[in-house]
This record gives C-alpha cells, structure tokens and sequence, in this order.
C-alpha cells in the first residue's frame, strides 16, 4: 500500500514528536491520527482506523507494552515501536507480542519513512520468494484460509483472531508445505531481507500460530519442529473445487 493513500496512527505523549511526526508523514501524502495515550489511540482505531501505527514504548504513566497488547487484541493493524537505544528486552516483547518493526530513539526523519513504507509494502504484498496465491481461498487441515483478506476460519466454522505476523508466517509455511524451513528461512520470508538479530523470535511467532491453528498445540502436528534445522507444514493446502 502507497503512503500517499495510507492513514498512519501516531502515538505519543510527546506532543513535539508527534508533530514532526505528523509532518513528515504528511509530506509524503499520508493521513495522519494522533493519540497521546493508549484509550485515545484505540477509540481512534475504532472510530476511524488506520493502515499502521507507531508506538512510542514510554508513554509515561502507561506502559506502550500494553498498549501493544490492547491495540494487538483488537487489530492486525501493522505496528512500528519507537523505543528507547538500551530498551531490548522491550523491543523483543513487542515483537513477540505482533509489532512489525521497531525504530530506536534517537531517530531520523528518513528511518522513519524508509521503516513506514516498507512495513506497508510488506503487508500490503505476498511474502519475499513465495508464489502468490492469487486471491484463492486455501483448505488446511479444516482450516479455511483467505490470506490475502487475512481471514483465517477454524475447524468449528469461527473466525481465528489472527495479527499480521501470523498470517504472514502462515502464508510462508502454506507457500512452502512439506518442506523444512530454517529460522533464517522464515524470517527472510516473513520480515524481507532487513531483518537484524534481534528480531529473531520466530519460535515465539510460531508457537503463538500453533495456538491459533493446531488441534492439540501441545502435541502440534501440522507445523512440526524438524530438530536441528527449524519448521515444516506437514501438509499441502488444498484449493477447493470451482
């Protein structure tokens, strides 16, 4: 998705930041939303949504971790951190808890826009190196999977509450089916090809999509662990018949 017909949701305490914020966003044609705490920020995406977020982790009296946590429960909204240089321990929650990317303070205006544009890019586009689906819903093990629309139906006929890093985790496996994936593998075709170490929480990704999809996720069978090497779908998705 272009950031010219983009909404972006800033959130930050800091009305300064979120001016230049505003500004930089606006200059490349975006429409931007500011929040300044965490129930502004959700009553703007339930008002009026939003194609992206970005989150300052310290927001003062609340803690941007739960925001994420509040804002991921409700949206798969793509979601930026901006956090503190030493805040790693953070930067790795929010990223198991679904956020997209993260920026550290202090930051340019340019980061900001290259990290902006390229989590649209992503989300709006099939994995790096996958085949895309067409559009086509896919059937898995009684799941009914329209990625493109990131809709994921379970077994019972009830929509699975899936995030943007599920789906586009389920859609490298799905694209991929009977093949063991390495770590590197699948966060080459999950983030793209600007992903640092830190970023490294696939296991965390794909034991929160095992939750999602197995039918016993403690004795998870349709992604297995292949020791030693990484993750494998055991079974090739399924087009139903036109």
């Amino acid at each position: 998705m272009p950031l010219n017909t983009s909404t972006i949701l800033v959130i930050d305490d800091d009305p300064k930041i979120r001016t230049l914020l505003r500004r930089t966003l606006e200059t490349e044609g975006a429409s931007v939303l500011e929040a300044g705490d965490g129930g502004a920020a959700l009553r703007l995406l339930r008002e009026r949504g939003a194609d992206l977020v970005t989150l300052d982790l310290d927001l003062g009296d609340t803690d941007g971790l739960d925001v994420a946590r509040a804002v991921r429960a409700e949206s798969a909204v793509p979601i930026i951190m901006i956090t503190g240089k030493g805040d790693v321990i953070d930067r790795v929650v929010g990223l198991e808890l679904g956020a997209d990317d993260y920026i550290a303070k202090p930051f340019h205006v340019r980061e900001v826009l290259a990290r902006v544009k390229t989590v649209l890019r992503r989300n709006a586009s099939p994995a790096p190196g996958a085949t895309p689906t067409g559009g086509d819903v896919l059937h898995l093990d009684g799941l009914r999977l329209d990625l493109d629309r990131m809709e994921v139906t379970a077994r019972d006929g009830t929509p699975c509450e899936v995030t943007t890093a599920d789906v586009r985790l389920l859609r490298a496996f799905a694209e991929n089916p009977l093949r063991a994936l390495s770590r590197d593998r699948l966060m080459d075709l999950t983030q793209g090809a600007g992903w640092s170490p830190l970023d490294r929480a696939i296991d965390n990704q794909v034991a929160r999509l095992r939750k999602k999809i197995e039918r016993d996720p403690a004795d998870p069978q349709l992604i297995r662990t292949v020791r030693g090497v990484g993750y494998m779908l055991t079974e090739r998705p399924a087009r139903p018949e036109r």
